[in-house]
Parts: structure tokens; C-alpha cells; sequence
């Protein structure tokens, strides 16, 4: 009689401890479904504010082919290209904050923490200035520098942004106690490096060219074209197919490096291919659209108080995170002192700056 009890007590158990874990997943995917319907309409609001506004019912009408000329002009040609450039950067920025945190056990790793994007901007301004990658028009219109050859920007960035990577994993694999505060004071040397040599860069260029690059590193959205935005969509593409496809062996690295690889996980292959590929995907952002501080870091954080650490979850939704959070600030950059455009890149810093003190203070020894 008494085990007939326990065994429909336990029964009951299991069937209550099934139900909760099947609503606690179904609150992600809702949370994450919500995420990608506001930022579509947040993105097609974007796309109408300028100095001429434009309804949502004319921009869907000429993205489908049936509006006038001024507004394919318009949308096709201008606006449209930087709202789609803003989502496609911002989930690059975002999924290589989140994979860094994770394979580094660092909750402040991201691309602008650890130096990679200064790394990035220095490799961008050397292709565009020594390589003759880029075509200098003004030091103070929107379209200060124009990217003819990405090719050639795009790798430079890489390869400086990869140094970066590479001496970050070198010195957290030499140097076991570390721990995350030196690895991201290890990024800030890095970051003044790269930043002296973008400095000696400037110093041997003309003034046009220095004020153009100047204004690129400010990060600037306004020069996106199709060509760059389809290879930021091939490099995001891939990089989100490796990342949702390691999901199971990052929520495993989570527990810790030691659980993971009694799992089976080779936890240094991991980290390695996942570093350079976070590493190409925020190279390649940098490149084209010069330095966007924190939303590598701030994207991430924020999506974990919705869907805890499960990278099932997580890196979909840093994703559409990171989109919305650059489209937002590029819509407050673009109206909030029209005709006036600020730089992006300075808004995502006011951003950014009071949620790192955030996690500063929240996290206390943790990021000791």
C-alpha cells in the first residue's frame, strides 16, 4: 500500500516538475517571439522618421515593389540600408558578447571590453588609409568615409581584431588565476595600443583624412550600401548557425570548465573556434561601421533577467536584442535634434556606461 503511494506521489511529482519546465520554456520562446515582432515594428518606424516622413502602409507598399519614385529614392536607396546595416551589426555585437561571456566565464568580456573592436577600428583605418580601401569625401558630411573595397577593410579589421583574440586566449590559457578583472584590464591595454597606432595613423594622414576617420570611429551607419550588408548577412548567417548549434556545450561550459568536459565537451577547441568566429562577426561590424561601444556587453546581460543563462535561448535572443537596441538608438540619433544626425556610437555609450557600473556594483567579487 505504501508503495503504491510513493509511486503515484512521485508520478504526480514528475508530471507537476514536467509542466513547469514546459511553461518556463514556453515563456522564452513567447519572450523571444514578442522581441522579434516589436523590433520589426520598431525597424519599419525607423525607416519613415527623416526629414521627410513616411507612413508604415507607403514603406510597406515600395518594399513590395508598388511605391513612387521618390520613395524607392528614398527608402530603397538610403534609409531602408541603414535600418537593416543597425539590426544586422547590433545581432553580430550582441552574440559575440554573449558566446565571449560564456566561453570566458566573464561576464564583462565583449568585443569593446577585451579590445577587439579597437583591434577592429585600427586594422579598418589602415585598410582604408595605407590599402586604399576606402574613398575620403569630407570630414564632416554624413558620408564622411565611403568603403570602396571591403574586401580589403573587412580583412584588415579581421586580422587586428583577431591579434586582439588571440592574445586575450593566450594569456587566460598561460595565466590560470587571472580571473576576469585582469583579463579585462589585459583588454584595456590592448585597447591603447591599437588606439596609440590609429593615433600615428591620424598623425602621418592630411587633415581631411584625419577628421574623416575621426568621424568613422564615432560609428556611423549612414554610409551602409547592399554590398556591405549582404556580406554582414553572410557572416552573421554562419556565425549564428556554429553558435546555435554549440547551444548544448555553452549551457554545459556555463557550469564551469571541469562539468563540461566530463561531459565530453573539448572545452578548448570550443573556445577557440567560438572566439574567432565572435571575432570575425564583430571585425566585420567594426569595419563597416567604425565603433559601437556596449551593446555587446548590455545586450546580453539584459536578455539573461528574461531567459536566464539556457543558449538555447539566450543567443536567438541576444540577437534580436542587440538589432533592436542599435535600431532604437539610431531612430533617437536621428530625431531627437533633426535635421541633425548624432553619432550612434556615442549613444550606445550613454547606454552602456551606467549598465556596466550596474553590473560593477550587482556583481560584486564576481567580477573580481
Amino acid at each position: 500500500m505504501a508503495k503504491l503511494y510513493l509511486e503515484n506521489n512521485m508520478k504526480h511529482e514528475s508530471q507537476d516538475q514536467f509542466q513547469k519546465y514546459n511553461q518556463f520554456v514556453r515563456r522564452k520562446k513567447i519572450v523571444l517571439i514578442l522581441l522579434t515582432l516589436i523590433t520589426l515594428v520598431v525597424a519599419l518606424f525607423s525607416v519613415g522618421v527623416g526629414s521627410i516622413n513616411i507612413s508604415i502602409t507607403e514603406i510597406l507598399k515600395t518594399i513590395f515593389g508598388y511605391g513612387d519614385a521618390q520613395s524607392k529614392t528614398v527608402i530603397m536607396g538610403i534609409r531602408l540600408p541603414r535600418v537593416i546595416a543597425a539590426v544586422l551589426v547590433g545581432a553580430l555585437l550582441s552574440t559575440s558578447g554573449a558566446v565571449m561571456q560564456c566561453v570566458l566565464q566573464n561576464p564583462l568580456a565583449s568585443a569593446s571590453t577585451l579590445g577587439v573592436s579597437q583591434g577592429a577600428a585600427f586594422g579598418a583605418a589602415l585598410g582604408i588609409i595605407a590599402f586604399g580601401g576606402g574613398v575620403v569625401n569630407s570630414a564632416s558630411a554624413a558620408s564622411a568615409v565611403t568603403i570602396n573595397n571591403p574586401y580589403i577593410v573587412t580583412l584588415c579589421a579581421f586580422v587586428f581584431g583577431a591579434i586582439s583574440t588571440i592574445v586575450i586566449i593566450a594569456i587566460s590559457q598561460l595565466k590560470k588565476d587571472i580571473g576576469p578583472s585582469g583579463l579585462i584590464l589585459a583588454g584595456v591595454a590592448l585597447s591603447s595600443l591599437f588606439s596609440g597606432g590609429s593615433t600615428l595613423l591620424q598623425y602621418f594622414s592630411d587633415e581631411q583624412k584625419i577628421g574623416a576617420v575621426v568621424f568613422w570611429t564615432f560609428g556611423n551607419l549612414g554610409g551602409a550600401n547592399w554590398k556591405e550588408i549582404l556580406i554582414l548577412a553572410v557572416v552573421f548567417a554562419a556565425s549564428m548557425v556554429y553558435f546555435i548549434w554549440n547551444r548544448w556545450n555553452y549551457n554545459a561550459m556555463e557550469s564551469g570548465a571541469d562539468t563540461a568536459q566530463s561531459l565530453g565537451i573539448n572545452t578548448r577547441r570550443t573556445m577557440m573556434i567560438s572566439m574567432g568566429i565572435s571575432s570575425l562577426s564583430a571585425a566585420v561590424a567594426v569595419s563597416f561601421v567604425g565603433i559601437i561601444g556596449f551593446v555587446g556587453l548590455v545586450a546580453p546581460h539584459i536578455m539573461r533577467l528574461f531567459v536566464g543563462n539556457d543558449y538555447r535561448y539566450l543567443v536567438p535572443s541576444s540577437a534580436v536584442a542587440g538589432a533592436l537596441l542599435l535600431v532604437v538608438a539610431d531612430t533617437f540619433g536621428k530625431s531627437v535634434i533633426a535635421p541633425v544626425i548624432l553619432p550612434i556610437g556615442a549613444i550606445t555609450s550613454f547606454l552602456g556606461a551606467p549598465m556596466f557600473l550596474f553590473l560593477l556594483f550587482r556583481g560584486g567579487k564576481k567580477y573580481g
